[in-house]
């Protein structure tokens, strides 16, 4: 008989597990998962997927402002929150389906219910069943921050936000992170009055300066208000349902919802790490090392429960390192550089590498190039944005360090220009390279 039930077991059915899984069953491991809510994880349940598919429709209301340049005469326009709510939630479950049937696919059997830990080598379920496993991979994921406020539990997050029963005409958003400005961006381009209020003065501060300044203009071109400095003391609701949400420093706004997005700090609560003599770092996270391993011989981590970098593509490759080392014999660890990021706001801004700002601090001599121009789609529009994209070039090697860019279509070019990053090439090889015209892209080789 075998020493264990399993080989491998995950907590966790998100991106990160269900890739670490399908991976150690493909090098001939005996693997289960166990996941308390959906299979698919935050990504696909309640994250990037559905919340694109409300940026897309959200930008199609503003293309239908541009339909008479473009030669079209559009009848009678209105907006159904419910239908567009149902098809999202419809291609959610669609997509749930698709990870299931890959975990089947790969013989991963999966329960249907949470797990903790219980020991070293032990997983318990809430039925109680206890299961043994060679090996535990947590990959839990993160959670919402909900800050403490009065009235904090008449404020929704973004697990919530798909689910709302009703289109909210004035909404208060609480953040100025990725999740709360693309949220700004949607419900503002679907007709509601938003919001934005923060508790310090700046937006997106991971993100080069000078995008970030030109979306802040941008935003508030298009309508939506924000206010610094002034983080949310209560909400208070009123007799007719509304929400009176009171900020530091400024007067009451009266709202229909209010959407707190102040960060998201790993799902560790609860989770038994003790019982395997695992500490949390100070966020909560569970400190690994390269190769994704906890001080426990037996427990390893993956994805946003370790605070890394909280993002899809990395917790996937994580997984599949993590399987390819314990069970595959080939060691790997990622590399956490260079990694693309994007905010789907409207309009989205993408980058890669260092910001001007950390280029500076990190001692690079550098030279800035900037190209700043009115993409071609705009002709079309009421307003007049221009895009702009910066490249960021040490000036003793040559090499372009960083690529930033804010307009139609950013992160879709920053994919492609940011294997060019990672590559090393250096400015003369963008300057080499023929440009593809008309397009908004060929100003990436364009600038001298």
């Amino acid at each position: 008989m075998a020493e264990f039930d399993y080989d491998l077991f995950v907590i966790g059915a998100g991106s990160g597990g269900v890739r670490a899984s399908r991976i150690a069953a493909g090098h001939g491991a005996r693997a289960a998962v166990a996941e308390e809510f959906r299979v698919g994880g935050t990504c696909v349940i309640r994250g990037c997927v559905p919340k694109k598919l409300l940026v897309y429709a959200s930008q199609f209301a503003e293309e239908l402002h541009d339909t008479a340049k473009l030669g079209w005469t559009i009848g009678q326009k209105s907006f159904d929150w419910a239908a567009l709510r149902d098809f999202v939630a419809s291609d959610v479950d669609r997509l749930e389906r698709a990870y299931t049937s890959t975990l089947d696919n790969n013989k991963v059997d999966h329960f249907h219910e949470r797990a903790t830990i219980a020991g070293p080598n032990t997983v318990r379920l809430a039925s109680g069943r206890e299961i043994s496993a060679k090996y535990i991979l947590v990959a839990v994921g993160a959670w919402p921050v909900m800050p403490e406020f009065p009235g904090n539990e008449h404020a929704i997050t973004s697990n919530e936000v798909f689910h709302l029963e009703n289109f909210p005409k004035r909404v208060v958003i609480q953040g100025a992170g990725y999740i709360a400005l693309e949220f700004a961006g949607i419900f503002n381009a679907l007709g509601a009055h938003v919001t934005v209020v923060n508790r310090s003065d700046k937006i997106l501060r991971s993100y080069d300066e000078s995008l970030t300044d030109r979306l802040l203009t941008m935003m508030r071109a298009r309508g939506v208000e924000f206010r610094f400095n002034a983080p949310i003391e209560s909400i208070i609701k009123q007799s007719d349902g509304s929400l009176c949400v009171n900020t530091k420093g400024f007067l009451p706004i009266e709202a229909d919802a209010v959407l707190v997005a102040t960060g998201r700090k790993p799902k560790t609560p609860g989770l038994g790490l003790e019982n395997a003599g695992i500490e949390l770092g100070p966020n909560g996270q569970i400190p690994v090392d390269e190769y994704n391993a906890t001080s426990c011989p037996s427990i390893y981590a993956v994805g946003d429960v370790t605070d890394r970098v909280q993002l899809t593509p990395v917790a996937i490759r994580e997984g599949h390192a993590f399987a390819d080392t314990v069970f595959g014999g080939k060691p790997r660890t990622i590399a956490y550089d260079h990694i693309p990021s994007a905010v789907f706001s409207q309009p989205p801004l993408a980058g890669v590498g260092l910001t001007e700002a950390a280029a500076r601090a990190a001692g690079h001599d550098i030279k800035i190039y900037t190209s700043d121009f009115r993409p071609m789609k705009n002709m079309f529009a009421t307003r007049a944005e221009r895009g702009f994209y910066k490249l960021i070039v040490d000036t003793a090697t040559d090499k372009v360090i960083g690529v930033h860019m804010i307009g139609p279509d950013a992160p879709e070019i920053l994919q492609a220009v940011a294997i060019a990053v990672k590559a090393g090439l250096t400015k003369a090889d963008f300057d080499d390279t023929v440009a593809l015209h008309p397009s908004m892209a060929e100003e990436l080789v364009l600038m001298r």
